[in-house]
């Protein structure tokens, strides 16, 4: 029993010390982007989240609010290598998947050559991806979810780590395709941007309109990021954040005993979105500097994690309803 222990107290400690060197490339990560990006701290914050979780976030504004700045910026400080795709009604899955060509050896024999699209990237900004058509969406969702590429029958393994931060405009213009909510689900959470406030909006004028802009500098390398995501789901979830996390993603679907559920709410999320908070309960926490997740972390969280995989009944979108208005009163319900 003494030697269990013992074993524990020193797990225990190395995750400790693990957790501090982790705290301390968070600061200079924030301190980082916050060099060149200002007064979005929120949406530095979800997105940081997403990346740290290990999964992909979808990026919702209207143009001009630093979508592709903040991508950027956290490639280059996160020491990822990323590159960006410009979405159109015209692209095709082989332009972002890559594609097999035909070459010739120096004795005439004819052979096949795979050559990589730049989804091979490990920080991929998929930007406007509702302008792509539905092949093309699928054909980048597909490879989202399991992390490899087939072409012509042979697999192709994507970078690790591999995180998608996609751009949607909100307004409602001619050749868009909306993602299938199928398809939205696949996204760890939905980052809404909104204008900045007014000192933010002055210290932008003042900052980039000069000279010089601020560059953003490397802070860490994409093994150390790896490390610190295997850390997070390391780290221990009490009883009462498990709890708080079940019943509010239950509390979101009908039939199961909430009445302004029940009258607002045609479908609700699934095991995915409970799975979702629990990781980015953890990272938010780690992120916030503390070694272990809290209730207020799963309420902060809850809209930018279900208000994707959720829908509203007709009615209830008649009466001016969206979905942030259910999931601010489950939110404060759940107390």
């Amino acid at each position: 029993m003494s030697v269990m222990t013992n074993e524990r107290a020193v797990s225990d400690k190395e995750m400790i010390a693990d957790a501090e060197a982790a705290l301390a490339d968070l600061s200079r990560v924030r301190a980082g982007v916050g060099k060149v990006i200002f007064g979005q701290e929120s949406v530095v914050e979800r997105t940081m989240v997403a990346i740290l979780a290990g999964g992909h976030a979808l990026l919702v504004g209207v143009p001009g609010l630093a979508k592709t700045k903040l991508v950027e910026t956290l490639g280059t400080v996160l020491g990822l290598d990323s590159r960006r795709i410009q979405f159109t009604p015209d692209l095709m899955p082989s332009d972002i998947l890559g594609s097999e060509v035909m070459e010739q050896d120096e004795a005439g024999k004819r052979f096949f050559r795979f050559i990589p699209g730049p989804i091979f990237a490990q920080l991929l900004m998929a930007d406007e991806i509702n302008r792509a058509s539905p092949r093309t969406q699928s054909a980048l969702l597909q490879s989202m979810q399991e992390y490899h590429v087939t072409i012509a029958g042979a697999r192709h393994d994507l970078p690790a780590p591999f995180h998608v931060l996609a751009t949607q405009n909100p307004l409602e213009q001619e050749g868009t395709y909306p993602l299938p909510e199928a398809q939205l689900d696949r996204f760890l959470m939905q980052v809404d941007i909104l204008y900045p406030e007014i000192e933010a909006e002055r210290r932008i004028l003042l900052e980039t309109t000069g000279v010089q802009d601020g560059r953003a500098e490397n802070v860490l390398t994409a093994e150390r990021l790896r490390a610190i995501q295997t850390l997070i789901r390391r780290m221990p979830v009490s009883e009462s954040v498990v709890e708080a996390i079940l019943n509010l993603v239950r509390s979101a679907r009908p039939g199961n005993g909430n009445s302004d559920t029940d009258k607002h709410v045609s479908w609700g999320p699934g095991p995915r979105a409970s799975q979702a908070l629990t990781l980015c309960a953890r990272a938010r926490a780690l992120y916030d500097g503390r070694l272990a997740p809290s209730v207020d972390d799963v309420h902060a969280l809850a809209e930018p994690v279900l208000q994707h995989r959720m829908a509203l009944t007709f009615a209830a979108r008649a009466e001016g309803m969206n979905v942030r208005d259910v999931i601010a009163r489950l939110v404060k319900a759940a107390g």
